[in-house]
């Protein structure tokens, strides 16, 4: 069953469609939530209470087939509001299982570099490459044109860009 048609089942208040759509959206709600959160409970956490907020108004989905684009956009106001209550988000837990050192290195590297965007450009970069959604569907979730969504991919990757060339400079000699 497509997921327009989970959605429009859930809508009109078939328990089982919402339950088979969040099974179907698990996954890409859960790396959001670990992309804005860093930490594995609180991904959970804030999964399950996505799933509470958008059980409890599942009838406001006007458009079915927008589904996964309405609950991720649920999921980043979930995430946004336990970063707020935080106020400070420390560390990356990218030491949590055994990994090469180059790869630990690539992902702290990789994790220095997202943080120096803004958090507007980190949450572009995560819906289009992490969650892989379409430029279409990142519009829609951000709320703004394609076109914009374009523009500010293109300068939020040119701004990686710089920071990647910068390398050794970056880096403070011991």
């Amino acid at each position: 069953m497509e997921l327009e048609e989970l959605a429009s089942d859930a809508i009109k208040g078939d328990d089982g469609a919402f339950v088979r759509l969040m099974q179907a959206c698990k996954a890409d709600l859960y790396k959001t939530a670990y992309a804005y959160l860093k930490n594995e409970a609180d991904a959970i956490e804030a999964v399950q209470e996505t799933t509470c907020r958008a059980y409890q108004s599942i009838h406001s989905l006007k458009q079915p087939e927008y589904a996964k684009t309405w609950l991720i956009r649920i999921m980043i106001n979930v995430c946004q509001t336990e970063l707020q209550k935080r106020k400070k988000v420390t560390g990356h837990p990218f030491f949590e299982d055994e990994r090469s050192a180059d790869h630990q290195y690539s992902n702290i590297e990789t994790a220095e570099a997202l943080e120096s965007l803004s958090p507007k450009e980190r949450e572009l970069i995560n819906l289009k490459f992490i969650q892989d959604l379409t430029i279409r569907q990142v519009a829609e979730v951000l709320e703004m044109p394609e076109g914009t969504v374009k523009t500010k991919l293109y300068q939020s990757l040119s701004q990686l860009k710089r920071w990647f060339e910068k390398g050794d400079d970056r880096r403070v000699s011991k």
